[in-house]
């Protein structure tokens, strides 16, 4: 993956081939003050980390995924769930009783979305979108409140007699919104003729990074991917002032996009093999402290190229994270999706994510307590930067703090 000094396309989509069912009868500067305290509410910092450790711990290599799209279609999700089920993804999401606050601060926050794209200093879109089996009856408030909230379109379509033909529509409808960088979201076998509602989200982002790497200086260079493996990569090269901070056990920089609005954010282990104590440490309240310690320094950056695929079934991951009931056909309630007394539940949940890092920018993302090096009033010799080893990186909104996009580059691979 090319990592230059832009954020190439990064498009990314959760995709709840949902509510596979059993059809049982019976059976910005304008924001005013209350838009940004919920436009800051959507801080999904906890619940992103959750779903890394998660799963890291069931995945070697590289990993990439969209937190943000991940949580965009689980909010749809709860917004027809009722009873235990309900309170399951509620605790997952971090949200609040309150679920009509808690769709308002989603809405505000798509809005800001929207507010950062119209400025056109990135390329950043998002689309929900609704399939229902045809003839079926959705209840009135689920839709109102998906479509007020989340902006989903509704398009109806036949599982029951034409499975393949609905699964193809899906697809391209994620193609058309990816820009056609994620294909083949759904494979075959995911969707059947039980099959009653599917919900989509996908996101897209592509941003020139606020200064970009020279592609003149980007040379072949050792990665060590592992105790006994390294591999030559396009490293990239730049020397500049950064936000940066540094503890004994680890680096972290910021590489603001051009607008000044989304940014990565390079977390590197100083230990070649320090990844595992990285992962097994970050929490919310790290990442803060590390956020909150970055300073203005000159850094000399090597960074590599790197593009990342990565295709997830999250239905274990989910389990595992506590949203147990929702796809057990005994003991999902999804009643308030439904007029009807059908009884569903999650058939699959699948997550699909691209991203290529370059010169340019990107297409498509320590302990608490640890003692961060501050810059202070004296001169300080140039900071060295190096990502010759594996590394974590986050792409967020930086008003929010809310994470877009995040990922763990073993090995970086050329798109």
């Amino acid at each position: 993956m090319s990592i230059k000094t832009t954020l190439r396309a990064i498009p990314a989509l959760l995709l709840f081939a949902l509510l596979s069912a059993f059809s049982i009868p019976d059976g910005s500067e304008n924001t005013d003050n209350k838009t940004r305290m919920q436009i800051k509410e959507t801080d999904n910092t906890e619940f992103s980390l959750d779903l890394y450790r998660t799963l890291g711990k069931s995945a070697d290599g590289n990993i990439f995924f969209s937190p943000y799209s991940v949580s965009a279609a689980l909010s749809m999700t709860l917004a027809g769930a009722a009873g235990e089920t309900e309170q399951q993804i509620a605790a997952l999401l971090r949200a609040p009783d309150d679920i009509a606050a808690y769709n308002a601060a989603q809405a505000a926050f798509e809005n800001h979305i929207n507010r950062i794209a119209e400025k056109g200093s990135v390329t950043l879109e998002t689309a929900n979108s609704l399939w229902p089996q045809e003839g079926y009856a959705l209840s009135k408030p689920f839709l109102h409140d998906l479509k007020k909230y989340y902006g989903s379109t509704v398009t109806t379509v036949d599982y029951r007699r034409n499975t393949e033909k609905a699964r193809e529509a899906i697809n391209t409808w994620v193609e058309k919104k990816t820009r056609d960088k994620i294909r083949g979201l759904l494979k075959p076998g995911i969707l059947n003729n039980l099959t009653r509602l599917t919900l989509v989200n996908a996101i897209y982002f592509k941003g020139d990074w606020a200064n970009r790497f020279d592609s003149a200086a980007t040379t072949g260079s050792v990665f060590y991917a592992g105790p006994d493996t390294t591999v030559t990569v396009p490293m990239m090269y730049q020397e500049r002032k950064f936000r940066y901070a540094a503890s004994d056990s680890l680096q972290i920089l910021e590489l603001p996009y051009s607008g000044d609005d989304l940014s990565m954010l390079v977390l590197l282990p100083v230990a070649k093999n320090g990844i595992t104590g990285l992962e097994n440490s970050l929490d919310s309240e790290l990442l803060d402290t590390l956020t909150g310690a970055l300073r203005e320094r000159t850094v000399s950056l090597f960074l590599p190229k790197f593009s990342i695929t990565s295709t997830l079934r999250l239905d274990q991951t989910l389990r595992r994270l506590g949203m147990t009931d929702a796809f057990d056909p005994a003991k999902a309630d999804f009643s308030r999706m439904t007029s009807s007394k059908d009884k569903l539940f999650i058939g699959a949940a699948v997550h699909k994510a691209f991203i290529d890092v370059n010169e340019e920018g990107t297409e498509a993302a320590a302990a608490t307590g640890v003692a961060i090096g501050l810059t202070s009033a004296m001169p300080q010799p140039v900071a060295v930067f190096r990502a010759d080893h594996p590394f974590l990186f986050i792409i967020r909104e930086n008003r929010s703090g809310s994470i877009l996009f995040m990922g763990r580059v073993a090995e970086p691979e050329n798109g």
